[in-house]
């Protein structure tokens, strides 16, 4: 399975959408996930308070040894994408997750949003 978290983008094909924390930490732990593509900004709940992000994601991933078998960063935030990527490869160098993982700085879908389906 391949897992795209983020709340407002379309979902590629080939892809499982998670558009909250909570969606992709349930994938990640029920399936096997070859391709985890991640967003950082995971938008707002109703009281305007910000959702867990990407890389809130990937701090639960590294402490729980989740695995997928590639991770690519997929946000337009910079620094939120420097956070999960040196969160990852840190993890990855201290053995807290598989040294096979392979983590990538970029998207490796292009980045499509069609707006509100309402």
């Amino acid at each position: 399975m391949n897992v795209y978290v983020d709340d407002l983008r379309d979902c590629p094909k080939g892809f499982t959408i998670a558009r909250t924390f909570e969606e992709a930490v349930t994938l990640l732990q029920q399936h096997e996930v070859d391709i985890l593509s991640l967003d950082h900004d995971l938008g707002e709940d109703a009281e305007g308070n910000l959702l867990p992000t990407g890389y809130d994601l990937v701090k639960y991933f590294c402490e729980h040894g989740l695995r997928a078998n590639k991770i690519y960063l997929h946000t337009d935030n910079p620094v939120g994408r420097e956070n999960m990527y040196e969160t990852l490869k840190g993890a990855k160098r201290r053995g807290f997750i598989d040294k096979d993982i392979e983590i990538y700085h970029y998207s490796i879908t292009p980045n499509r949003y069609s707006g509100p389906t309402e």
